[in-house]
């Protein structure tokens, strides 16, 4: 099986979780990150789920697994300890045309998720198809050590330089040109040591743009 890599927009779409424990805990964290509306539907919570639903953060169902409750989902997950109700939750999620994850069983899944980090906007996602979450943790981990949260700055940036290089109408090639400048440069090394007027100051040079102290 191959999966297909994407990235989803899920801010406001209801996005179901089954289950009440630690990997459903997880899983709840990770969708209202991205912005989802969170239903979960279990009988049992950690105290942290309790908090969430106390706090409004999600709504709760307090009640056994239903098809009707896929009823307007966007995704569902499946984080119960019970393979038969996981195998329902696959198969009603997959009739009703909904995307599907049962934690740790690729097969019932049309999706999976994959071991992540972020840095701003920057996002690096590590998948071994499920046949290893551990390793896939672990390579997550030392690219994690490799790239710290000065290329979130630097994302930053270049996303603003984007926007005003583009606007002045060159051509593509032309502005390709100055983006591979700006990264060969040793920007980075001066934004890790926090010299802002210096990072300011290759960026003029190289393209010509103030971009300001904001950075």
């Amino acid at each position: 099986m191959q999966f297909y890599p994407v990235c989803l927009d899920i801010s406001n779409e209801r996005c179901v979780v089954v289950g009440g424990g630690a990997v459903a805990e997880r899983k709840v964290i990770s969708l209202l990150e991205c912005g989802a509306k969170v239903v979960l539907v279990a009988k049992d919570l950690t105290p942290e789920l309790r908090v969430m639903k106390d706090a409004g953060k999600i709504e709760r169902v307090s009640d056994n697994y239903k098809e009707e409750y896929l009823e307007g989902a966007f995704l569902v997950i499946g984080a119960t300890d019970r393979e038969d109700i996981n195998e329902r939750i696959s198969m009603d999620a997959r009739d009703r045309g909904i995307l599907v994850n049962i934690v740790d069983v690729p097969a019932r899944c049309n999706f999976i998720v994959p071991s992540v980090f972020r840095r701003g906007d920057l996002l690096v996602a590590v998948s071994t198809g499920g046949k290893s979450p551990a390793l896939a943790r672990r390579l997550r981990e030392e690219i994690e050590e490799r790239y710290g949260p000065e290329y979130g700055t630097l994302l930053e940036i270049m996303g603003d330089l984007r926007g005003r290089i583009i606007a002045r109408g060159v051509l593509s090639a032309e502005n390709r040109v100055l983006f591979e400048s700006v990264l060969d440069s040793d920007i980075l090394r001066h934004i890790r040591a926090g010299k802002g007027e210096r990072v300011r100051e290759i960026i003029m040079d190289l393209t010509g743009e103030d971009i300001g102290a904001g950075f």
